[in-house]
């Protein structure tokens, strides 16, 4: 994904209130062996890109005064209440560097899992993204969590989820193995087994 910005040459409050009123926003490339660079990007373009879940998590190729880099976003500053960007940071990216990220969560099968077709049970999300370690090169968009066989009362953990070939998750101390998903009955719910049970006739 192509992210085209501008060297910004002048710094400070009134100067990225001045960028901001002119339909800018102002960001930060950082990273490497080269020395931060100070950028200005078009609002509009980038408020689109934002919405986009893979601008998030993967490798963007920024242009600045026509050279191109590899980078990641790291960091987004909103306004507290207005529809508004105020700042980005976005990090070089080694090729030959592991790169610890957040990745996205996508959730598949949970309305044909065992939990749901048998118990009427609701499977949450407990999470939707989590963080890895990994080459650029073996960056995923995304990770899939498969819900297919989780069942009532079961819940769904960082370590059953399938990753793709390079990818680690990252451990951090007591979350090392955190839930990500978990079914559970609702109060009054009747499963499926638990209807066919009452239907049945005692034995005379």
């Amino acid at each position: 994904m192509k992210v085209v910005a501008f060297e910004r040459q002048q710094q400070g409050t009134g100067a990225s209130r001045r960028l901001r009123n002119a339909g800018k926003t102002t960001g930060i490339v950082y990273g490497g062996e080269t020395a931060p660079q100070m950028i200005e990007l078009d609002h509009n373009a980038l408020w689109h890109a934002l919405k986009k879940e893979a601008f998030h998590s993967s490798i963007l190729d920024l242009e600045v005064a026509g050279k191109s880099q590899r980078v990641l976003l790291r960091d987004v500053q909103y306004h507290p209440f207005r529809q508004l960007v105020l700042h980005v940071d976005f990090q070089r990216i080694d090729p030959k560097k592991k790169l610890h990220t957040k990745v996205p969560l996508h959730f598949l099968n949970a309305e044909t899992s065992p939990a749901v077709k048998l118990s009427s049970a609701v499977v949450s999300h407990v999470v939707t993204e989590i963080e890895i370690e990994c080459l650029p090169a073996d960056l995923p968009e995304f990770l899939e969590v498969d819900l297919s066989k989780i069942e009532a009362g079961q819940s769904l953990h960082a370590k059953d989820i399938a990753l793709p070939n390079g990818v680690a998750l990252t451990a951090h101390g007591d979350a090392e193995n955190p839930v990500v998903a978990s079914a559970t009955i609702p109060a009054g719910a009747v499963s499926e087994e638990a209807a066919a049970g009452e239907g049945e006739t005692p034995a005379a």
